[in-house]
């Protein structure tokens, strides 16, 4: 049986996402880049209460991406992903127009729950491709993330000159063109009957192996999140930190090309070397680095790296180590635990900011050393692990259409049964089925 029909179901998926990629990605960099600065010099807020601001979007974010995960399993991408657009939308038009502590707060609970419903949706879409496709969908994803993330500052810095509130409402325009572009997915994966969101989350929470990799991996949102609010708060103006947001953003897209090749980004080597650049890029600002042009590009280069080698390799592991129908249970414990460190570690490193000099680089050394310790923890994933996801792969349909299938020969495993789920040795499939984003 040919594979063109699937494959040029593949490329129009990544077509479309990518394209949804870059609409919502310069619109979020345009806005989130100075939302540090606007919060503080325009509003007047305390860096300890912008640390809490910004890390309560990561808190209810992450937090959703727990039972959202699964609704996307259930519910599908698509929907999920327009409603997500939709209600960032309306978080950043809210941001931009608001000025009362209250108002702030419901903006960026808006603009958490609109990234809990992005992410899994966008990631679940991509999941479902061919290996092959997937790394490289997943690489083309994040190398426009990347453009957008350099292009996105700039343009922010040119519209602050009106004022904050069109660089606001510039991002959600964008984001609500976002919308239409999901609607355009027609190739989405078949959704098995599943007794319920708490019963899918209690089998991931049973797989140790994915466990010791999400609790590993949950310093990364934390070490790339903070090097774009440590660096204003800092001391930098608006243009070194587009300087530094661009330069970051351009070396972790040369990254990408690297991690497409298929098997090489879940590799344990990857995962560590990004969290050890990370720490290497706090500690330089610990040291002062930053102070400069020099130090403050050199430190930008080292998270570009960590931030080019981090999100693929927790992407592809994800996609390697969890059963195609529970990719989205998987990716919400995972975000789960990355939101709940991000948003205690973004709370203490504002709240030490806060306390002067000696506060601001002692949170740059606990993050530096959490970057270390992390690193140490990084364990190789077992044969046996990686076994589950082989078992069965979703079949992707064209809207309207019967769905097709084909046999891989392989038993079912414990996880597809307890899904609800029992293929058969002839088990359909389609030839080679998979972000903090930074966004």
């Amino acid at each position: 049986m040919s594979n063109a029909p699937a494959d040029h179901g593949d490329r129009r998926t990544v077509t479309v996402v990518v394209a949804v990629q870059a609409a919502i990605s310069l619109g979020y960099f345009a806005a989130m880049a100075h939302v540090v600065l606007h919060l503080r010099a325009d509003l007047g807020l305390a860096a300890g209460l912008i640390g809490l601001v910004l890390a309560l979007r990561n808190l209810v974010q992450h937090t959703l991406s727990l039972p959202v995960g699964v609704l996307v399993d259930v519910l599908g991408p698509v929907r999920m992903g327009i409603l997500a657009c939709l209600l960032r939308a309306a978080g950043f038009a809210l941001l931009g127009t608001v000025s009362t502590l209250p108002w702030l707060i419901i903006s960026v609970v808006l603009l958490g729950t609109g990234g809990a419903l992005f992410h899994p949706a966008a990631q679940s879409l991509l999941a479902g491709l061919a290996e092959r496709r997937r790394a490289r969908g997943y690489a083309a994803y994040t190398i426009t993330l990347q453009a957008a993330a350099v292009l996105g500052p700039l343009l922010g810095l040119a519209l602050l000159n009106v004022g904050f509130w069109l660089v606001a409402l510039t991002a959600a325009a964008l984001w609500g063109a976002a919308a239409f572009l999901f609607s355009l997915v027609r190739h989405v994966p078949r959704v098995p009957v599943v007794r319920g969101v708490a019963s899918r989350v209690r089998t991931v929470l049973q797989d140790r192996v994915f466990i010791w990799f999400a609790a590993v991996s949950a310093p990364a949102m934390l070490l790339t999140d903070q090097s774009s609010v440590v660096v204003p708060l800092g001391g930098a103006d608006a243009t070194a930190v587009a300087v530094f947001s661009c330069v970051l953003a351009m070396v972790s897209a040369a990254v990408q090309p690297w991690c497409a090749v298929p098997g090489r980004a879940d590799s344990p080597h990857v995962l560590r070397a990004g969290l050890l650049l990370a720490a290497g890029g706090h500690l330089l600002l610990a040291t002062g680095a930053g102070g400069g042009v020099t130090g403050l590009v050199l430190v930008a280069v080292l998270h570009g790296l960590a931030d080019g080698l981090l999100q693929p390799a927790v992407f592809q592991t994800i996609a390697r180590l969890a059963p195609p129908t529970r990719f989205g249970a998987y990716l919400g414990v995972q975000t789960f635990l990355s939101g709940l460190c991000a948003f205690v570690g973004g709370s203490a490193v504002g709240w030490l900011f806060d306390r002067g000099p000696a506060g601001a680089t002692t949170a740059l050394v606990i993050l530096a050393l959490t970057g270390c310790v992390g690193a140490t923890c990084v364990r190789p994933l077992s044969t046996r692990a990686l076994d589950a996801r082989e078992v069965m792969r979703p079949v992707t349909t064209d809207a309207g259409s019967s769905p097709r299938s084909r046999s891989i020969g392989r038993q079912p495993s414990s996880v597809d049964t307890e899904a609800g789920t029992c293929p058969s040795p002839a088990a359909a499939h389609r030839d080679g089925v998979n972000g903090s984003a930074r966004s």
